[in-house]
């Protein structure tokens, strides 16, 4: 068995919450990001075919959070495979160009390159 881990784990839902924009309560975690929409993890199922005022606070240098606001309709929202948990499907219909920077900075930060894995 491997006991020297070369790969960090990162446990996504300690930086990647999601809040309602204009509370700043927080109603769930990302689940998966693409240009398009976005999955939701949450303790509620979530209201279909509404329009939620969204925000991600993604952590910055010295402590910073930079706030990225989007608007996005909920298409779908089914129980999750964990108990207690619903995933929930958005699209898109405002977001910032900060939401496109944010997409690439996660495929970079979570993809997995095996040349660098292996150094």
């Amino acid at each position: 068995m491997f006991k020297d881990r070369r790969i960090e784990r990162h446990q996504l839902p300690c930086f990647l919450q999601v809040f309602n924009r204009f509370t700043d309560k927080p109603i769930g975690y990302l689940g998966n990001i693409s240009n398009e929409g976005l999955m939701l993890v949450s303790q509620l199922p979530m209201m279909v075919d509404v329009d939620f005022e969204l925000r991600l606070k993604i952590p910055g240098p010295e402590g910073a959070v930079h706030a990225v606001d989007f608007t996005a309709t909920c298409l779908w929202s089914r129980e999750d495979i964990n108990p207690q948990h619903y995933d929930s499907g958005f699209i898109l219909l405002q977001a910032p160009a900060e939401y496109g920077q944010l997409i690439v900075a996660l495929v970079q930060y979570f993809s997995f390159d095996p040349l660098q894995a292996s150094a």
